[in-house]
């Protein structure tokens, strides 16, 4: 049944005269009904959807701007129906919509990022985070911004724009994390030695994962060292003091034993020439 036929039956049903004024404003109340039911349904799915994605505060927000935006948009459509020529308010919104989406384009770019950030949640509240160059842990994430703690205490506010846009090391979203240290010990002390005694060492200490299993090998030669590695893994709640304590215990075991960490050396040949002069002098 399409409008000419329902403006039919409405005719009909109360007279020509009276159909004419009336029918408009009935046709607009149920397209504000239908707005309203479209608009309740609509936020009811979007709550399904995201309740497990968003705090309570935020996906509140969203739905009620859902909510009031459809209803917004039905009212917009009716006013025409009425009667109510729409084209100067269009004009004008068009005007002004232009100039606040100038004025406010990194505002609009800072909630929209926001909203993404809430929805595929690559961070989270008391994660340790590093954001362009700027290493803390997560604060609060709001709809414009970003607040961060750094290691020094102080907060730091960044824009919900810059944190989607740039590379995001979460520190804190897996389990276990790797420690890894450089060690030089002397060419003349037993690397076999200094390896059996760093991987006792690691293999002891209670923090240290098992699986994966530690590493301890000879990797490379320096000027004046021979560089072992060591890498291990441990939980992540543990690992900044795990990997302070497993350090000094390392050091510490290795002097015991007599192998030291070398000061660097240079080997300088002089000329027979300057070795002379030397002499005379």
């Amino acid at each position: 049944m399409n409008l000419d036929q329902i403006f039919d039956i409405f005719t009909k049903s109360i007279g020509i005269i009276e159909a004419d004024k009336i029918f408009p404003y009935v046709l607009a109340l149920v397209m504000i009904i239908i707005s309203i039911i479209l608009a309740k349904g609509f936020s009811m799915f979007l709550k399904k959807s995201l309740r497990d994605k968003f705090d309570k505060d935020r996906l509140g927000i969203l739905l009620k701007g859902s909510y009031y935006g459809i209803i917004i948009i039905a009212i917009i459509m009716v006013l025409p129906i009425l009667g109510i020529d729409t084209s100067g308010l269009l004009v004008a919104g068009g005007v002004t919509g232009i100039i606040i989406g100038f004025a406010s384009q990194s505002i609009v770019g800072n909630l929209i990022s926001g909203l993404f950030i809430m929805a595929e949640r690559p961070i989270k509240i008391g994660s340790e985070v590093e954001i362009d160059s700027i290493r803390g842990f997560v604060e609060d994430i709001g709809i414009m911004s970003t607040i961060l703690r750094n290691y020094d205490g102080l907060y730091i506010r960044i824009p919900n724009e810059k944190v989607f846009t740039n590379n995001i090391i979460n520190v804190s979203a897996n389990i276990a994390r790797r420690i890894e240290y450089s060690i030089g010990i002397r060419f003349t002390d037993d690397a076999d030695r200094a390896i059996k005694i760093i991987k006792d060492l690691v293999e002891d200490h209670p923090y240290i994962l098992k699986h994966p299993s530690p590493d301890v090998f000879v990797d490379n030669f320096s000027e004046s060292s021979v560089i072992v590695m060591m890498r291990a893994w441990a939980p992540v709640s543990q690992w900044y003091e795990t990997k302070k304590e497993l350090l000094l215990k390392i050091k510490l075991s290795l002097e015991k034993e007599g192998i030291k960490i070398p000061y660097p050396q240079r080997v300088v040949w002089l000329s027979k020439e300057e070795s002379d002069k030397n002499t005379l002098n």
